[in-house]
């Protein structure tokens, strides 16, 4: 099971690697585009594990009101770069720190797959909560249920852990705290070993 700690500290050790490796197009950009035009003008979007803001806040604050959220102090300083001006919060998706009914929409690229599996279920809930009925969530997952790590991932010399629950088991989690899974799309991991395909799912809130 991965380390909270260890990701945090890992993310803050290779911050401006992975920014520049998750700046480039393609890994699901064109899905986010489509999640964001479904939503009510100016919406309040919450991107959870938003790291130094690209692709995902950057493009929340062209069309909304984003807050991003991560628990890394280095990828929250590079996002005030990227996106200034935008709400910035270090805190942990088990226990958002946000007023119930918050968000039209949470998005959370590239983060669930970092938390510890026992961990999943509470995540999933907390985004119900910060929710407004109806809200809906667009995240990313692993096809399959694999915990691990990659001691120079990124070839950065840093050791990176993931918890990956598997599509299967996230649809149940995401139905069993109040979604109903709507969508799901396969898109080419470029970050992962092998460049495999990755899962993204959009559920949306009962009324």
């Amino acid at each position: 099971m991965s380390d909270r700690d260890a990701v945090r500290r890992a993310y803050d050790a290779m911050a401006e690697t992975y920014a520049d490796e998750r700046s480039a197009e393609g890994r699901g950009t064109e899905i986010l585009t489509e999640f964001l035009d479904a939503l009510p003008e100016r919406p309040r979007v919450l991107d959870a594990g938003c790291g130094q803001g690209t692709p995902v806040l950057e493009r929340l604050a062209a069309v909304g009101d984003p807050v991003g959220l991560d628990f890394s102090r280095q990828q929250l300083r590079l996002a005030r770069e990227t996106v200034p001006g935008a709400p910035l919060v270090r805190g942990d998706m088990t226990a958002l720190p946000f007023e119930s009914d918050a968000f039209d929409a949470v998005t959370a690229f590239h983060s669930l797959i970092h938390v510890p599996s026992d961990d999943h279920e509470t995540v999933l809930a907390e985004f119900a909560r910060v929710l407004r009925p109806g809200g809906r969530v667009l995240l990313t997952e692993g096809c399959e249920e694999w915990s691990g790590e990659n001691p120079d991932w990124l070839d950065s010399g840093v050791e990176m852990q993931w918890d990956i629950a598997g599509i299967e088991t996230t649809k149940k989690q995401l139905e069993r705290a109040g979604f109903a899974v709507e969508d799901e799309w396969l898109v080419v991991d470029k970050l992962a070993d092998d460049e495999v395909q990755k899962p993204f799912l959009e559920a949306r809130l009962a009324e």
